[in-house]
Order: C-alpha cells, then structure tokens, then sequence
C-alpha cells in the first residue's frame, strides 16, 4: 500500500472514531434529558436553579449551546484539518469530562450517574485518541489527502 493512502486511511479512521465518539456523547446527554422529563426528575418551567443570578433564559440559551456543541464536532472530526481537529477535541472533550463531573454531584438518579459515567469514558477516550493521532499520521508527506 502507498504510503500516502495508508497515512490517509489512518487519518481517516481516527476522524470517524472521534466523530463517532461524539455522536456517543450527544445521545447520551440527551437520553438523559428525555428520561429526567419522563421519570419526573425534571419540571418544565419549574424552580429557578441560578439563585436569580441569570434569567431562566439565558440559562436554556447556555444549555442549547453546550448541547449543541457534540453534535457541531460529529462534523467537524470529520472535516478540520489535522492540527485544529486534534487541539479542538482535545479541549471540548476535557471541557465535557469536568462537565459531567459536575453533573455527577448535581444529578441524584442513578441512571444520571451511569449515563455520565458512560458520557466520562467516552469523553477520556476521545482526550487519548486526539492525544494518540500524531503528526505523521495526520499530514501524508508528499501530497493531499
């Protein structure tokens, strides 16, 4: 195999995995959200969590950005160049590992925690695969992808 086809297929495999990876995390974030309003945990227009520091819509408009966020990076694995793709899903995902951390103490339902728990490892995981892919492997010498 040519050595620029075998460095485009690694290139290629890392990309899917961390899209992949991605998709993970945003289904898990959101299976968490349909089961907290199905089992009740959560009351639509209910207490005002901020302590009035912010509006309640400020705050939904915080939650659709930071939910947004895995789903934007499903796309952008997949399409950045190498050396913003690693560093950009190396800090999004340290971003969501502390994220979930959080939301270990805040969530008290054990399908929270396990859901985060899950969310953790995929997060890690994708922390250790943008750290792992190297230079050589994301940038063939000699040419284009």
């Amino acid at each position: 195999m040519n050595t620029n086809r075998k460095t485009a297929r690694i290139l290629e495999d890392v990309q899917i995995i961390l899209s992949a990876l991605w998709a993970a995390i945003m289904f898990l974030f959101q299976q968490g959200d349909v089961q907290r309003l199905y089992s009740g945990d959560f009351i639509p227009g209910g207490e005002d969590i901020t302590g009035g520091l912010m509006s309640m819509e400020i705050l939904w408009l915080i939650s659709a950005i930071t939910m947004t966020i895995p789903v934007v990076m499903v796309f952008l694995s997949l399409t950045l160049k190498y050396k913003v793709n690693r560093r950009a899903n190396i800090i999004l995902a340290i971003f969501f590992f502390v994220y979930s951390l959080n939301g270990l103490r805040m969530y008290p339902s054990a399908y929270d925690k396990f859901l985060l728990i899950v969310s953790l490892v995929f997060n890690a995981l994708t922390v250790w695969y943008a750290w792992k892919w190297s230079k050589q492997e994301g940038q063939p010498q000699g040419g284009n992808l």
